[in-house]
Formats: structure tokens, C-alpha cells, sequence
């Protein structure tokens, strides 16, 4: 085995299987409702379908536009593109995975009474369940469970085929077939809530814009069992049932088609009142390494500013390649200390400014989705830069992740350090990042014109 220590916030992956494509946000119409920051606005619509023609909107130009397109049966599991061949490995490669593992976790685990788990037992019982004989995907599936089992909701066990869509998404070469949506998952309220459109998908010509929200697909409801079930086969029809906010829902037909690309922001200017001007620029994850160029650009364009809002609302972290050149733009120095069990070591920054980022004052907008390296980030531009803080207390899991890969294209990513601030005693594992203001509404009750936290952001910068 070899060992790569490479530090992470959150593990993001984007999980094609489930249409995860990380994509900027597109320009929204203003919505009906207008929520406030100081409640939560919520759906009032009917979740059933208005009456449209289905006619699909985009047919993309390598599928056939005579020919009628095919569905796809409900019971078709859909694969993630493209799809990568696995070797099968034997009960002896996998015990000696396990035995690699239960090492790492006892020697470098951050918390040293294994967060309170009975990590023998666990090492135990799953041992008993390879000489019981797994096949390899049970094998790599019962490893994630087993180091779930830790209970931090950080650390995490990657099997050769989501190693490879990782390293492909921190490269910005993601690729997939399917309708074109970067999404959250919220099956308890039984929708697949749209982040962005992939530019120029067949998504994006059917309407589906940031903040929608897709209820059915093919009419059936989206359940843990059932999947996303939005990635299928180039050509092939999906019926999606979509509500906008504060709209009834409609039927769109979309075609599949294959796309690739990076993680482009989106930034923007924000119209004030008073003429000041404020920029905006979403940062959607730590993940992606052609992020810290795409923020760059957008500062140099934005010039010198009056203000400028950082959103990180939806950002679960990623790796310190691409935080640390973030961080540059807007801070420098000594910012605190990352701590393992035996050692410590400094976060320090060297500043790169772009016009008068290192002085504009700042507002970081978080949620209980900021995880990890967006914690850090959030914390350290309050502490070091007085930037005031708006959305909701974000989740409290600062905790960063050491990997080790196998011989077999397998990976772990165990917790291994916590993040001590330079300027304060808080304990973000314990509390989050509390807002100076709190103001949140779920994502798919308002458009960026209404966005609660927008309006809390520009109060706290003194700007309407």
C-alpha cells in the first residue's frame, strides 16, 4: 500500500449516478414570493402536474430527430458514465485491506477512543463477513459501512471506480450522459432540488434553471430505492416533473445527451440602491482545481469593489490545493493550526491580491451544507478579516481528512486532524459558524432576486 498525505476538507463527489454535475449557476427571473430573513418560507403549490404538450425542447444533434425517442424502463439500473472496469479481488487481497485499514484508524484516527465506537468489535464483525465470502462490490460496499460505522460523517472509504470520478472532478474533467443538472438529493421531501444547469444541456433548453426543483421522473417518485434515475442512455426521453418557486408544477420531455466540462462560478455584480457596487461569487466546492483561476477572473473583472459576498452555503470542502489559492485572494498570514494526535502544524497563507480584495469588506454566507474546508474558510475570513457571517450555523465538522490508496485503485480518507483558529478559542466542531445575522429559506422557495441571505448580506455591508 502506498500512503498520500493530502489534506481535505469534505470528500465531494460527484456522484454521476445520481446526476451530481457541478455546474455554475444561469441568470433566474424574479420569483412571486419574497421571503424574509427572518422566517422560512415554504411550498404552498399542488404537486400535481399542469396540462402541457411534451414536445421535447432540444433534440441534440447526434441523436436522430426523426426517429421517436426511447424511454427508458423504470426497473433499469443506470450506471455511472463512463463507466470504468474493476478488477475482481480475492478474500485474501480483501482481508488484507481490512488489516491496512484497521492499522490506519488505530494509529492516526483523530479521535483516539475511535469517537466512542467499539472500533474492535466493528473490525471484528465485518472480518467475520469477508470469510463468509463477498464479492468484490459487496466488499468495497461493506468498507464504506464499516468505516461509517466511526460516526463522524466525514471519513470515507472509496472503491477503484468512485476513485476515479473523483480525481476526474478535481481535475474539472467531469463527464456523463443525462439531462444536465447539478443537484441536492432531499428524499425526505421526495425532490431532486437543482443547484445549476450544465450550459447548453438539454436541462437548460427545457427551462430548468437554479432553485427548480424535480419532483417525478417518468412519473415515478424519487425514493432511496428508486434513484435519480435522470442519467440513462444518449438519446433516450425522461419526463421530468418540475415546480419553480412559488409556481405549479409541469411536464418537460428531455433528451439525454452526453456532456463534459469543469465547475464553473458564478459571479456577478448586485444592484444597490445606492449605486455601491457589490459583488457576488458562489463557490460551490473546494473540489475542483479549476476554481481558484475561474475566482481570480471574476475579481479581476469585478475591479475595485465596495463590497463583495462569498457563498459557500452549499460548499462540503475539498482539498487544500484548491482552498489555499481561495484563501490568498482575501487573507494572509498565520491563520491557525491543523492537530492530530501527536503533532501540529500551521496554516499559513501568503497573500495575492487582486485590486483591493485583501481589504474589501467582506460577507460569507453558510448553512448547515458548509461542511469542513467551507467552515474553515468561513471561520478564518471572520477572524483574520473581521468578514461578518450570514445564512445559518453551519453543520460543525471541521475535522481533515488524510488519504490512503491500495494496491487494488482503492481509497481511504480517515480524519486525522482538527483546525485550531489563530484568533479565537470557538470550537467549530462543537458550534459551526454562527451567523452575525440569520437568515435562510430552503434553496428551491426563492430566486437569487429574493434570496433571503442576500438581503441579510448587503444589511450587514451596510448597502441596499
Amino acid at each position: 500500500m502506498k500512503t498520500k498525505r493530502i489534506i481535505l476538507g469534505f470528500l465531494v463527489l460527484s456522484l454521476l449516478s445520481c446526476n451530481f454535475v457541478t455546474r455554475m449557476f444561469l441568470p433566474a427571473p424574479t420569483a412571486t414570493p419574497t421571503p424574509t430573513a427572518s422566517h422560512t418560507p415554504t411550498q404552498t403549490a399542488s404537486p400535481t402536474p399542469t396540462a402541457t404538450p411534451l414536445v421535447p425542447a432540444y433534440i441534440p444533434p447526434q441523436c436522430d430527430p426523426a426517429a421517436p425517442p426511447a424511454t427508458v424502463p423504470p426497473e433499469f439500473f443506470v450506471q455511472p458514465t463512463p463507466q470504468i472496469e474493476v478488477e475482481e479481488i480475492s478474500k485474501q487481497a480483501q482481508l488484507e485491506i481490512l488489516d491496512e485499514i484497521e492499522k490506519i484508524v488505530e494509529d492516526s484516527y483523530v479521535y483516539p477512543d475511535f469517537n466512542g465506537r467499539d472500533w474492535n468489535e466493528i473490525t471484528t464483525r465485518y472480518r467475520a463477513m469477508i470469510e463468509s465470502g463477498l464479492d468484490t462490490e459487496s466488499f468495497y460496499f461493506e468498507m464504506q459501512n464499516m468505516i461509517d460505522e466511526l460516526g463522524d460523517e466525514h471519513s470515507s472509504y472509496l472503491s477503484p471506480v468512485e476513485v476515479e470520478q473523483s480525481e476526474a472532478e478535481l481535475r474539472g474533467e467531469i463527464e456523463f450522459v443525462g439531462v444536465g443538472v447539478y443537484s441536492n438529493v432531499d428524499f425526505e421531501r421526495g425532490r431532486l432540488v437543482v443547484i445549476s444547469t450544465f450550459p447548453g444541456s438539454p436541462a437548460e433548453y427545457a427551462g430548468i434553471q437554479s432553485h427548480d426543483s424535480i419532483l417525478l421522473v417518468d412519473g415515478l417518485p424519487l425514493t432511496a430505492d428508486t434513484g435519480i434515475r435522470t442519467l440513462g442512455p444518449e438519446c433516450t426521453a425522461v419526463v421530468l416533473t418540475v415546480q419553480s418557486p412559488g409556481e405549479a408544477p409541469r411536464e418537460v420531455i428531455v433528451i439525454r445527451s452526453r456532456l463534459e466540462g469543469n465547475a464553473p462560478v458564478d459571479a456577478r455584480l448586485i444592484p444597490t440602491e445606492d449605486g455601491s457596487k457589490i459583488g457576488y461569487i458562489f463557490i460551490p466546492s473546494f473540489w475542483d482545481e479549476t476554481l481558484p483561476p475561474q475566482v481570480q477572473n471574476a475579481l479581476e473583472e469585478f475591479g475595485e469593489l465596495d463590497g463583495l459576498i462569498l457563498d459557500v452555503r452549499l460548499n462540503r470542502g475539498g482539498s487544500s490545493v484548491v482552498a489555499y489559492p481561495i484563501l490568498s485572494f482575501f487573507t494572509n498570514g498565520k491563520l491557525g493550526e491543523f492537530v492530530s494526535r501527536t503533532e501540529s502544524r500551521p496554516l499559513n497563507i501568503r497573500a495575492n491580491p487582486i485590486h483591493n480584495s485583501q481589504t474589501v469588506p467582506l460577507v460569507v454566507m453558510v448553512s448547515e451544507d458548509t461542511v469542513s474546508f467551507g467552515e474553515i474558510f468561513a471561520g478564518v475570513l471572520r477572524d483574520a478579516r473581521g468578514a461578518k457571517i450570514t445564512g445559518e450555523t453551519s453543520l460543525g465538522n471541521v475535522e481533515l481528512l488524510h488519504g490512503h490508496d491500495f494496491d487494488d485503485g482503492s481509497f481511504l480518507w480517515i480524519a486525522s486532524e482538527t483546525f485550531d483558529s489563530a484568533f479565537s478559542d470557538d470550537d467549530w466542531e462543537r458550534d459551526g459558524i454562527i451567523p452575525d445575522i440569520h437568515a435562510y429559506a430552503e434553496w428551491d422557495t426563492f430566486y437569487f432576486e429574493t434570496d433571503p441571505s442576500i438581503a441579510a448580506a448587503l444589511e450587514l455591508l451596510g448597502h441596499e
